[in-house]
Parts: structure tokens; C-alpha cells; sequence
């Protein structure tokens, strides 16, 4: 059973350092802000969800498990709250998105 627990950790922890990276690629490579806010905003609300889950495995259920679901309910609120605040105020200023060339139907 441990050894289930552990693999189990192991591939939340992972999952969510692989969101982690892929979510600052998509910050670094996308082409305007609401791209990059959306990428942001996604993958951070779900990497600090499945390394906090990882986390929460390993400690059991105690007051630390306790902790760790608090945190990740704080996180899952006020992540997609903030980048909503975010873009909002980027579209109040006027800043426009970069919309991609029309591609030749032929």
C-alpha cells in the first residue's frame, strides 16, 4: 500500500512540475497578453492543484492535509478570479488582441 501511495505522489508531483514548466513556456511563446494570462491562469490553478494534492497523500490525514486542502481551496478561488480581474482591466485600457493572418482556403 505504500508503495502505491508513494507512486501515486510521485506522478501528482510530476504532473503538476510538468504543468509548472509547460505553463511558463506558454508565457514565454504565446503572442499577446490574453494568451499568456490564459496559460498563466490554467496551468498554475492546476500545477498547485496536483502538487498540493501529491503533498497531501504523503502527510495522511492530519492537521499538515488539513492545511494543504485550505491552501488549495484558497488557490482554486483566487487564481481564475485574479487572471478574470486581469484581462478585464486589460480590456477596459483598450489593449487589443493579436488575432493571426487569415489562412488561404485553397
Amino acid at each position: 500500500m505504500a508503495l502505491l501511495l508513494d507512486l501515486l505522489t510521485t506522478l501528482l508531483l510530476a504532473a503538476g512540475v510538468f504543468l509548472g514548466i509547460s505553463g511558463g513556456v506558454g508565457v514565454h511563446r504565446f503572442p499577446d497578453f490574453y494568451s499568456r494570462v490564459h496559460a498563466a491562469g490554467v496551468t498554475d490553478t492546476l500545477s498547485a492543484g496536483c502538487i498540493l494534492l501529491g503533498l497531501m497523500l504523503q502527510a495522511g490525514l492530519t492537521l499538515i492535509s488539513m492545511k494543504l486542502l485550505f491552501i488549495l481551496l484558497f488557490l482554486w478561488y483566487t487564481s481564475p478570479v485574479a487572471s478574470h480581474a486581469l484581462t478585464r482591466a486589460a480590456e477596459h485600457s483598450g489593449l487589443k488582441p493579436v488575432l493571426s493572418e487569415p489562412r488561404d482556403a485553397s
